[in-house]
């Protein structure tokens, strides 16, 4: 489990799936738009604060297992996975829900933490090809 309450100055700490890497997350609600800053290591990732909802809600409508299918930005997200999701024309925001231009993939490794961490979702935690569910409110 990730300790913090999501604020800068006290983000959660977070385990990618697989558990190899820690990253710490918060919300940054003045922002334009809202977000979430990511800080893994040395680099900042900013993904849209609405993340958490729209991603919730469309892990409900898919009501399975939903592979994460994680990538960076330059390369091709898998159909099908909550990174394909992450970027689609067909989300709610139209696109990439990643902010920060050159750094705006990886959403299939960084968000499902963050909401199995608030409860509204499952996570696998194998070494590879992790799956996520949403959990109904």
């Amino acid at each position: 489990m990730s300790e913090g309450s999501g604020t800068k100055d006290d983000p959660w700490t977070l385990s990618t799936p697989p558990g190899t890497s820690s990253y710490t997350m918060f919300r940054d609600e003045g922002a334009d738009p809202p977000a979430l800053v990511c800080q893994v290591g040395t680099t900042t990732l900013r993904y849209r604060l609405e993340a958490i909802e729209d991603l919730h809600a469309w892990l409900l409508e898919r009501g399975d297992w939903v592979p994460l299918g994680a990538a960076d930005e330059k390369k091709d997200a898998a159909a099908g996975t909550v990174e394909a999701w992450g970027r689609s024309p067909g989300n709610p925001v139209g696109g990439w829900y990643g902010l920060r231009n050159g750094y705006r993939g990886r959403f299939g490794m960084y968000m499902p933490p963050l909401l199995e961490r608030l409860g509204l979702a499952e996570v696998t935690h194998d070494a590879r090809n992790n799956q996520m569910r949403g959990i109904p409110q």
